[in-house]
């Protein structure tokens, strides 16, 4: 051993690796990309390609998290004021899609032909089961599944009803034809001059307990946490009753791009930007008018818990008293107990207290709210107000204690503390240690999606909408698109002899970054010179 470094081991050095990701991430290079290996099949030539790792949290990747966040920004500011209906017609399948739908015919064709004969159909099901993820995976909607419904003896099971009347508690709403479009009304001004305003809205849960100004309970002992986290796991099946019940009254699919993130008493609060103009009365009354029953078994009482908890039965799959040897009730015998008389689980609704606006395309306001309604997205639910006093790490914590029992789906391990089964058991399941994204302290009870978009929002999927900020580079920079086909990719593994250590990924990130932001540069100065302005180049980042 010399006792000097080469260049490579001078890099992989602490000092010089934080230097790399400091330099890396001001010029905005992803921090964890992922090599590939791209092979050219005309010449045999074989290139080092760096992929960035696309994560959507600064915690991981804050260069990957950040251009995550603009291209949301990119997506709610192109669906929010449309003035014409967006083109939602889908494109031809190909090959590989015409195939999976052609079998899929004639697997649905054979299944029906065995039903009418009699014959046994479980065959038939689950090739049928195992076809429509096929062409889920294929990127084809609107497929057809068979559903079927067993009771714990293996016979079909009947239908299970519930009452559709409205609550005697919950406000009428008018019910209108809706219409199908999803554009908002034209207002037209005495100057005549024509306006089509939209909505930016602020949804909040009911209150559980006054709370003071940094969002910990003026009296913990009365906060009501049960309700709270109830509200926080079921908060995703509310806001699409909302949905619902607005595009009802309004009589039209209005469409909207929300975000969500936690209160102060870290509550789910929901920031959502909606197409069309409501006035504040109506809203008042579709808020007032919209809930979400769960009937879900009562969990009232503890049944197991310490170390008196279910066995599981390897031979019948299903978990056993562990006194008395007897099969806990089943998933679907519980649900089928609760009576036409019995009372919801939970009824969740939102807070009385909103915030409406509109907003007019191009504005000032516009980009506020566009700015408001991605501010967080980088952030886990928790991290966007990090308790920073005891009382406020004592809400937190009385929050997930709460919320460490309370079932959060059909399938979570909760329902074997109070003697139910959860819905397709499976061993090691333990109460109190549920894996689901509700009981994690980083979500505060809320699963859902941290982005809402509905479906017509701007007629583009955020894969639509990345490659038309790619194909805008390409044209701004006048590259030549290469043919796809000459090209073969691999994913480069530790093993192989043409990997790369991490702080020499880098530096691969830091050139091309360098050497795009120059090329971009050179692009805006071309532009300026010949127009005076940048009016050519809108200025998205590449």
């Amino acid at each position: 051993m010399t006792g000097r470094q080469t260049r490579a081991e001078r890099a992989a050095t602490p000092l010089a690796r934080d230097s790399i990701r400091k330099i890396a991430e001001s010029v905005g290079g992803c921090l964890r990309p992922v090599q590939l290996r791209r092979t050219d099949t005309v010449t045999g030539q074989t290139v080092p390609v760096m992929v960035p790792c696309g994560a959507t949290l600064a915690s991981i990747c804050p260069p990957c998290a950040e251009r995550a966040k603009m291209l949301r920004a990119a997506q709610c500011r192109e669906g929010w004021h449309l003035e014409d209906e967006p083109d939602l017609a889908p494109g031809p399948p190909d090959e590989m899609q015409q195939f999976c739908l052609i079998l899929r015919a004639e697997a649905q064709l054979r299944r029906d032909v065995a039903a009418a004969s009699g014959e046994d159909t479980t065959g038939y099901d689950d090739l049928i089961d195992e076809l429509d993820i096929e062409i889920t995976r294929a990127g084809i909607r609107g497929t057809v599944t068979t559903h079927r419904g067993k009771s714990s003896d293996g016979s079909q099971r009947s239908r299970r009803s519930r009452s559709t009347r409205r609550r005697q508690d919950a406000a009428s709403l008018p019910a209108r034809k809706i219409a199908p479009r999803t554009v908002g009304k034209v207002f037209t001004a005495p100057d005549g001059k024509r306006y089509r305003p939209s909505m930016f809205l602020t949804l909040t849960c009911d209150s559980y307990g006054k709370v003071r100004d940094d969002g910990t309970p003026a009296d913990p002992a009365a906060y009501d946490y049960v309700r709270a986290s109830r509200d926080a796991i079921h908060f995703a099946a509310l806001f699409d009753r909302f949905i619902q019940n607005l595009r009802r009254v309004l009589g039209y699919e209005a469409q909207y791009f929300g975000g969500v993130e936690p209160q102060k008493r870290l509550a789910p609060h929901l920031h959502l930007a909606v197409r069309g103009s409501v006035p504040r009365p109506l809203l008042r009354q579709v808020l007032a008018a919209t809930y979400h029953q769960v009937w879900w078994p009562v969990t009232d009482t503890v049944v197991f818990a310490g170390d008196q908890l279910p066995v599981w039965d390897e031979l019948f799959g299903n978990y056993v008293d562990p006194a008395t040897g007897e099969v806990l009730q089943t998933w679907e015998d519980a649900l089928d107990a609760i009576g036409p008389h019995d009372q919801p689980r939970h009824v969740a609704r939102f807070g009385p207290k909103f915030d409406a606006q509109g907003v007019l395309a191009g504005s000032k306001d516009a980009d506020r709210c566009i700015t408001y309604l991605t501010k967080y997205l980088t952030k886990q639910v928790a991290d966007c107000h990090v308790p920073e006093t005891d009382a406020q790490r004592a809400h937190a914590d009385r929050l997930a204690e709460a919320l460490r029992y309370e079932p959060c789906s059909p399938a979570c391990a909760n329902w074997l503390r109070y003697g139910i089964q959860p819905k397709n058991p499976r061993p090691g399941l333990v109460p109190g240690a549920c894996k689901g994204k509700a009981h994690r302290a980083e979500h505060c009870g809320y699963a859902g999606r941290r982005v809402l978009v509905s479906r017509k929002w701007s007629g583009k999927t955020l894969a639509d909408h990345r490659a038309d900020r790619k194909a805008w580079l390409v044209q701004t920079l006048g590259l030549e698109v290469a043919d796809p086909a000459r090209y073969t990719w691999a994913h480069v593994t530790p093993g192989d002899a043409d990997y790369l250590p991490p702080e020499r990924r880098l530096l691969h990130i830091v050139a091309d970054r360098t050497r795009w932001k120059a090329a971009l540069d050179e692009a805006r100065r071309r532009a300026r010179d010949q127009d005076g302005h940048l009016s050519a180049i809108d200025g998205r980042a590449a």
